[in-house]
């Protein structure tokens, strides 16, 4: 376990202190964790898993097509970070949206579909990172269609995480 830190983020409880600084923040335990989706049949997850592993394990191909890609969260120094700003998350789902269509058309949800994007849109790696980071690789993310029923089960496992 890695020591506490101080921390008063405007998203928690006693972040102003109740209007006193001195009681400003609280104390915060840092320390990574893993998601676990499974890829086993039945698994209501399992294309988001597919998709997540296809991203980590053959980059090439995914979309949108670039060469160098290898998008973050693979390992424990380049985990993903959680962003709770909605305007950031909403400027993540715009350019995976975007993609979508490229690749697949305006008709991508067809057939009961969903667009898929990983990194996913409430970390700050997302899809729009490089509007956030110019020395960010443009495109260093992958999105794909797929079930909607997944994509919302793989969205309720991330949501309680």
């Amino acid at each position: 376990m890695l020591a506490p830190r101080w921390d008063a983020a405007s998203y928690l409880a006693n972040s102003t202190g109740g209007g006193n600084p001195a009681k400003k923040g609280a104390a915060t335990f840092s320390y990574l964790t893993t998601l676990v989706l499974s890829a086993k049949q039945g698994a209501e997850e399992r294309a988001e898993d597919a998709h997540i592993r296809t991203a980590f394990i053959n980059p090439q191909d995914t979309k949108p097509y670039m060469s160098a890609k290898k998008v973050p969260g693979q390992t424990v120094e380049d985990p993903l970070h959680r962003t709770v700003s909605a305007t950031r998350r909403d400027n993540n789902r715009k350019p995976a949206v975007k993609q979508c269509r490229r690749y697949w058309g305006a008709n991508y949800t067809n057939g009961g579909k969903e667009y898929d994007e990983y990194p996913f849109a409430t970390t700050y790696e997302g899809a729009a990172e490089h509007d956030y980071d110019p020395e960010v690789r443009k495109f260093n993310f992958s999105v794909k269609p797929i079930p909607k029923d997944d994509n919302r089960a793989g969205g309720n496992l991330l949501q309680g995480f």
